[in-house]
């Protein structure tokens, strides 16, 4: 069912999100250049703060949750520019309006995407660190993934807003880092504590209060960028 033939047929938000999502999904993997951009850069920042910080092993386990996410930041810049540049150089965000979509729906299926993009990245650069820097897990997998989901959600919902709002400026790529990073600090602080918990062990189970901390981060921009966003996209 196309998102054409839908709206005849009003679907829910959660049926217009999903549809939104499937034609992001077929167009990311057709091209595949923000994914590849994306990876690469993370990829290679990743390895050049491991040659900035030196041959102290023990200084760079210690380091090495605070250079995942750094990695994981200043890729996401990249990829959160580059998917709303995409859809004013195709029109597809006032095709999309035209068809009668809901801008929450919208925001839900572009800052779902960007999320699950981020955390398919932090994924691949987990075990990537993990070499690079000679750290070691203490905690379990499952954790850190649930780590980096969060963590990744919490960089996409306001990270699609701002996207949004700098994508018709000439400066975008300027502005988006210096209006994104201050909105983020909390989330990837606690992004950051909570990973160094598992990379190093967490026997005062400090864990649950900085998953905690992340969760509410993710619930008020979650949130704030529903109820904006349908004022962003009519500027």
């Amino acid at each position: 069912m196309s998102l054409i033939e839908s709206t005849n047929k009003s679907p829910s938000l959660l049926q217009t999100v999903w549809l939104i999502l499937q034609k992001d999904l077929r167009i990311e993997w057709r091209q595949r250049a923000r994914i590849n951009a994306t990876a690469f850069f993370a990829i290679l920042t990743l390895l050049l703060f491991s040659f900035a910080a030196g041959p102290q092993a023990a200084l760079l386990e210690k380091q090495a949750p605070g250079y995942l996410w750094l990695a994981i930041f200043l890729a996401s810049v990249l990829a959160l520019s580059e998917s709303m540049r995409l859809e004013n150089d195709n029109e597809a965000l006032e095709g999309l309006r035209l068809l009668s979509t809901t801008p929450l729906a919208i925001f839900l299926a572009k800052a779902i995407l960007n999320s699950l993009m981020l955390w398919s990245l932090g994924l691949l650069l987990l075990p990537l660190s993990i070499a690079f820097y000679d750290a070691h897990m203490e905690l379990g997998l499952h954790q850190a993934a649930l780590v980096l989901f969060l963590g990744s959600a919490a960089i996409s919902a306001p990270g699609t807003l701002y996207a949004t709002i700098t994508s018709k400026l000439q400066a975008r790529e300027v502005l988006l880092p210096l209006l994104l990073f201050p909105v983020l600090i909390p989330g990837l602080l606690a992004s950051v504590k909570a990973m160094t918990l598992i990379y190093t062990g967490d026997p005062m189970q400090q864990l649950p209060s900085w998953l905690a901390l992340l969760f509410g981060f993710n619930l008020i921009y979650w949130i704030v960028g529903g109820l904006l966003f349908g004022r962003v996209i009519e500027e």
